[in-house]
């Protein structure tokens, strides 16, 4: 069995606090990191949070407020970390939002703007301002992506763009960074059942995906599965991979338009329920 000791390292991770962000965390903290968490006011529940951790024996996360799309806010958060720490090890740019656009005439230029503010530029914005702060880079650099590029999702097109720079720009850091030492990758991964996927796609997906689809649930990505799998790529154990965008998803692609069918029959649903609604 391979272990994995992370002890005295710190890992930075941005909306770590829940989904895909916290699961990491917990992973990194149980192989000993001290785990530094943003989150923006109201999104976390700490006293969960630490309760879930102390049960796994691992070190209690440190959670500060700060908003990735404001200045403000990370200029705090690394005045805070550089009176603390001597370094960050590893970064996990994990924040995404999620401006959904259901036809055409929904899109606007400043919502598209804020979803890459969001979801793209801290890779690039933290990663630069962790070597100003210590005056080295974080020897692994992850960001996270979803298969949105090469599919098609319903009211996905913004966060899909983004997600598409995120994975440009991770190729292009991990070359700007390979003789600092560093690793950057990008993992994708395909559906999770998170609270942003439920509220982007509705909460019934999986249940429809069970039930018209024959997917099981070990086809079904979990969040421990995630937060491994991220853990695994900045463990010291994968360090030959860089540069490259990783996809994490059971190969379900290759069973694509689950997706397109699951919104036909809703809309259909819909329909259905609006033409018998009538007097």
């Amino acid at each position: 069995m391979v272990t994995i000791d992370l002890t005295g390292q710190n890992v930075l991770i941005t909306g770590g606090t829940r989904g895909i962000g916290r699961a990491a965390a917990l992973e990194f903290a149980r192989a000993g990191a001290q785990t530094w968490l943003t989150y923006k006011w109201g999104s976390a529940d700490f006293d969960e949070l630490e309760r879930e951790f102390t049960a796994a024996g691992a070190p209690k996360p440190r959670c500060i407020q700060a908003d990735v799309s404001v200045d403000d806010d990370s200029e705090a958060l690394f005045n805070t970390l550089s009176s603390e720490i001597d370094g960050i090890d590893v970064f996990i740019s994990n924040v995404g939002f999620a401006a959904t656009t259901p036809d055409l005439a929904s899109y606007r230029k400043r919502s598209f703007f804020k979803t890459i503010e969001y979801s793209t530029w801290p890779l690039i914005d933290y990663t630069r301002r962790i070597g100003e702060a210590y005056g080295r880079y974080p020897r692994y650099v992850l960001g996270i992506s979803s298969d949105g590029p090469d599919n098609y999702y319903p009211g996905y097109d913004f966060v899909a763009a983004s997600k598409a720079l995120l994975e440009c720009f991770g190729r292009y850091l991990s070359m700007h960074l390979l003789e600092e030492g560093t690793r950057v990758n990008v993992v994708r991964f395909g559906t999770v059942p998170t609270d942003s996927f439920n509220m982007i796609f509705g909460d019934d997906f999986f249940d429809y995906a069970r039930k018209e689809e024959g997917l099981t649930d070990d086809l079904i990505l979990d969040l421990q599965t995630c937060g491994r799998t991220v853990l695994a790529l900045c463990s010291g154990l994968m360090s030959a991979v860089n540069g490259q965008v990783i996809n994490a998803d059971y190969g379900l692609p290759l069973r694509d338009n689950t997706m397109v069918r699951y919104h036909r029959s809703r809309r259909q649903e819909t329909d259905g329920t609006a033409e018998g609604s009538g007097d």
